[in-house]
């Protein structure tokens, strides 16, 4: 069996309440430095000399600490932990050592460890009480197969048993808080966060639409305030990527618009028209509108998503992956009933000719005062109704490429690196857009059509009818190679920016 780290070291170092024990805090009356009186620790245990945990936490550290020069390196962790009967690769001991190493010298002292022990603790806490679903103070297999699967991550109660099998002591098949404790106070793999943390998707992923479900974060990321630097960062990516790849979103927009059987336009011919007709500057026509609604849409669609979870009135942290698409998708729709009028200014500013209107403000009044205020929501029908195949499939085809990744290849880490990452973000983005792209078309379409002076009204219905009629099915999928030519770049570029800005913005990468 495997040897615990903690029954004859770590054990008295923290108070089994769960709370870091105060300096001194004995096991309890009777036990090792138990008094009678004193004051007590939150878990109602007398308090002892200071000097008696200190002697407990030293004696671990000396244990770990094997060439004896006072401070824990990888080398003297990977010792230390193996006598102790702990084996972890070196990618763990390194992520030990870069979450408690405040001075950046690539080592623990003693006070690093200390506060590293004391810091992971609360985290694992956390987590413990995310898998405690009948809130017990014990979990076992079912609450195991049922916590990954409100996540998304399906796997059997015979994967489950393994699991608890690793860190039960005593046989019984489910593990309290000290038996958890023990076992991952030393190792960095969390789990249920671990997971939410390395497969963000909707806040790395910019393909230049806003119609996936928002990402969930952690416990730890609400507390700390990271989760709205994790926004700032996406939304930057979102700029840097859109404003990359915008010439080949105006020419999409053309070829939607304007190409048909007798205007068959091809990629090269669309970027030469347009640079003959406006010069090389005519190609980011539309991006300065498509930049700036980035920031309202995804607030809008955050603060909307997160008030929709509560009314969904579910009592878990994390929402089932049917409840996230509900949400997600009744956040994407007011978010984008929000900023609709700026997606036809973005359309109108897109296929604009040169010297047409002086700037963004100048389209809008000539279209408030020529069209009225209903031309600001052409569109907005196939627009939302557009919503439910982008968001669903997409997160359908993440969750299945996550899961078969995770079954198959996560041993150490949820971490799937960031080749794996790309590919699974730009597959399930093509899938969404695919499925809801018939719909993108006609939008487009309904947004342009009342620029066209004495031009009849259309309807969503009869746009169809008209496509299909005269161009067939095919002519529904207009612009699509120039919009699946942006998805790569479109991906790499924010996945870069993001990664970036998230250390600028001081985001912890575990």
């Amino acid at each position: 069996a495997r040897r615990s780290l903690a029954s004859p070291v770590v054990s008295g170092v923290l108070c089994p309440c769960g709370s870091p024990r105060a300096p001194g805090a004995a096991p309890g009356p009777g036990g090792e430095g138990g008094g009678g009186g004193g004051s007590v620790s939150p878990c109602g245990r007398s308090v002892c000399e200071a000097s008696e945990q200190d002697r407990r936490l030293r004696a671990l550290f000396q244990k770990l600490d094997v060439n004896r020069d006072g401070a824990l390196c990888i080398h003297d962790l990977a010792v230390g932990l193996g006598r102790l009967g702990l084996h972890r690769t070196e990618l763990d001991l390194l992520k030990i050592v870069k979450a408690g190493d405040k001075d950046l010298d690539g080592q623990l002292d003693f006070e690093e460890f200390v506060h590293y022990l004391q810091d992971h603790e609360k985290k694992l806490r956390l987590v413990f009480k995310s898998l405690d679903k009948k809130n017990d103070g014990r979990i076992d297999a079912q609450e195991i197969v049922q916590s990954l699967r409100d996540l998304g991550v399906k796997i059997s109660e015979q994967q489950a048993e393994k699991i608890l099998k690793s860190m039960d002591k005593n046989g019984t098949m489910t593990i309290d808080w000290n038996e958890w404790r023990d076992y991952h106070l030393l190792h960095p793999v969390e789990n249920i966060p671990e997971i939410i943390l390395y497969w963000k998707h909707s806040t790395i992923f910019d393909v230049g639409e806003n119609l996936t479900v928002p990402d969930e974060f952690t416990v730890e990321e609400r507390q700390t305030g990271m989760w709205w630097r994790h926004l700032v960062a996406g939304g930057g990516a979102g700029a840097v990527s859109r404003t990359c790849t915008a010439p080949l979103d105006r020419l999409k927009v053309l070829m939607q618009v304007h190409a048909s059987r007798s205007n068959n336009m091809c990629i090269v011919g669309g970027f030469t028209q347009m640079i003959r007709e406006g010069g090389p500057r005519s190609l980011w026509r539309g991006n300065g509108i498509n930049v700036l609604k980035i920031a309202p849409e995804s607030a809008i669609k955050f603060m909307a998503y997160e008030q929709i979870k509560r009314f969904i009135g579910t009592d878990q942290e994390m929402l089932r992956i049917h409840e996230r698409l509900l949400a997600g998708s009744l956040a994407g729709a007011i978010a984008q009933s929000s900023i609709y009028p700026m997606e036809v200014l973005k359309t109108r500013m897109a296929l604009r000719k040169t010297g047409q209107y002086s700037g963004m403000l100048d389209c809008a009044k000539n279209i408030l005062s020529k069209e009225g205020m209903a031309a600001f929501y052409k569109g907005y029908i196939p627009n939302m109704l557009g919503i439910i195949p982008y968001a669903g499939i997409d997160l359908a085809v993440y969750e299945t490429l996550k899961n078969a990744w995770l079954q198959r290849y996560a041993v150490n880490s949820a971490d799937p690196g960031v080749f794996v990452l790309l590919a699974c973000g730009t597959i399930s983005s093509t899938c969404g857009q695919l499925a809801s792209y018939p719909l993108a078309l006609v939008r487009t379409r309904m947004q342009a059509q009342a620029s066209v002076e004495g031009a009849p009204e259309v309807t969503m219905r009869g746009l169809f009818k008209h496509i299909l009629k005269t161009e067939g099915a095919f002519g529904l999928y207009r612009g699509l190679a120039p919009n699946f030519m942006k998805v790569i770049p479109a991906v790499s570029i924010s996945y870069v920016v993001y990664e970036n800005l998230k250390m600028t913005l001081g985001v912890q990468s575990r």
